[in-house]
Formats: structure tokens, C-alpha cells, sequence
């Protein structure tokens, strides 16, 4: 994918994680115990520190190439943690919970990836 796909992809990903927040923090408040919200909260964080590091890939890509192997990982891990969190919080049922931990280590080897692919490039 191109590097500025992944820039724009970021960037409406970075808008939804805003708007996740408002969410949780305007309507959910009322809706769920303080530890749920606790958890919606961990998903809106990690969406939103993703959103950003896709933005950087794209940033990366643009001047020194790759094939967006990290990118790819780090978006289907905030797909599947951020979005298990947010099932959960919303009352899906508790084997949810079970895919969460996939989505984790998605985006810890999309780090890995990342760093080996900045590591090995040329300046």
C-alpha cells in the first residue's frame, strides 16, 4: 500500500479514536460500571497511539520504502484489541475477551517489524 494510504488510514482511524473517546466519556459515563469504562478507555488509547504510529509508517515509507508488513500488523491489531474492548464494554459476550490478547501481540509485532525495517534501512 502506499504511503499515503497508510498516512490517511491513520489519520481517519486518529478521528474515530476521538470520537471513541467523546463516547465513553459523554455517553457511556451512565451506561456502564467504572470498570467497564475503565476498559473502553484502554481501547481508545491504544487505537489512538496506533492511529498515530500509522501516520509515522506512512511518514517512513514515503522516504525510505517498504512493504507495510508493520503497518498491516499494527492495523489488524488495533481492529481486534480496540474492537474487543469496545465489544465488551458494550455488553458482547465474554468470549470476546478471548481475541483481545491476538490483537496485542499484532500490533507488538508490527513494532518488531517496524524496528527491523528502520534498523535495516539505508539513510
Amino acid at each position: 500500500m502506499s504511503p499515503n494510504r497508510w498516512i490517511a488510514i491513520g489519520a481517519l482511524l486518529g478521528g474515530a479514536a476521538v470520537g471513541a473517546g467523546a463516547f465513553g466519556a459523554h455517553g457511556l459515563k451512565k451506561l456502564v460500571t467504572p470498570e467497564m469504562l475503565e476498559v473502553w478507555r484502554t481501547g481508545v488509547l491504544y487505537h489512538a497511539l496506533h492511529s498515530l504510529a500509522l501516520v509515522g509508517f506512512g511518514l517512513y515509507q514515503a522516504r525510505f520504502g517498504g512493504r507495510g508488513i508493520a503497518a498491516g500488523l499494527m492495523l489488524a491489531g488495533t481492529l481486534i484489541f480496540a474492537g474487543s474492548l469496545y465489544g465488551l464494554t458494550l455488553g458482547a459476550p465474554s468470549w470476546l475477551g478471548a481475541i483481545t490478547p491476538i490483537g496485542g501481540v499484532a500490533m507488538i509485532l508490527g513494532w518488531v517489524v517496524f524496528a527491523v525495517s528502520a534498523w535495516r534501512a539505508k539513510s
